[in-house]
């Protein structure tokens, strides 16, 4: 079963980090979920694939009843961010699936219907849940030509999909980042080859150096805290992207 961290927590609102599957098949990719909570209700961000839904069920299910979940927030189109919808839905017909317009009549394959989707445009939206409001931050292009973040005032956590993800070699397996130069060196080889446009790099670089970040939570690795958040921004805007790794 994956483990479970309460990353934040103010009254009812709460932030779950559901990470690390000890008995993940080596040939999946990790993949990191989060559980935002607010009220009586929650959304699930990037919930992960079909192979992957009997680990994160069970590691929400123990932090939060599933039936309460009102949304899933899918950052962009890819099998390890929500092949596991048709799951989902199955157990709560009623939720809704935030995606942006490009991937809106794509991800459908996955399952849901006309109804589950909610088409978020290329500039982004407010997402309301349950007197808590979201903002779902543009980030196209990073690696997915429709691709969104999902940023919490309130709680000061971004949730930055592939931005920030590193693949991590056993043994350097924490929940938080402890050395960013060490750790970056696990991160360097992923961004150069998957974000596409050194243009969007830059604009999405200075949009979120002017937001209040405590806390970028990419959706593979180790989460980017305090100091390490513009750490990061610097080192990924001077980063040239769109090559082969070496």
């Amino acid at each position: 079963m994956k483990k479970t961290s309460t990353i934040f927590q103010d009254g009812d609102h709460k932030w779950v980090a559901i990470v690390r599957d000890p008995a993940r098949p080596g040939h999946l990719i990790d993949t990191n979920e989060y559980l935002v909570t607010h009220g009586g209700a929650g959304m699930l961000l990037d919930p992960g694939g079909a192979e992957v839904f009997p680990a994160v069920f069970s590691a929400l299910s123990g932090e939060f009843d599933p039936s309460a979940l009102r949304a899933i927030f899918a950052s962009h189109q890819d099998p390890d961010i929500c092949s596991s919808l048709a799951l989902w839905l199955e157990f709560n017909p009623g939720m809704r699936c935030y995606v942006s317009w490009l991937w809106a009549s794509f991800i459908p394959h996955f399952g849901g219907n006309a109804e589950t989707f909610v088409a978020i445009p290329d500039t982004g939206i407010d997402i309301a849940l349950d007197g808590l409001v979201l903002q779902a931050v543009p980030a196209h292009y990073l690696h997915s030509s429709g691709n969104f973040h999902l940023y919490d005032r309130q709680a000061r956590i971004l949730f930055s999909g592939d931005v920030g993800a590193a693949l991590l070699p056993a043994g350097e397996e924490g929940l938080f980042v402890d050395d960013f130069d060490r750790h970056i060196r696990h991160a360097e080889g992923f961004h150069r080859r998957w974000m596409g446009s050194n243009e969007a790099k830059r604009s999405w670089c200075e949009r979120v150096a002017r937001m209040d970040i405590d806390m970028l939570c990419p959706q593979h690795g180790a989460i980017y805290r305090g100091a390490d958040v513009q750490r990061f921004i610097n080192w990924f805007d001077e980063l040239r992207v769109g090559v082969l790794a070496n």
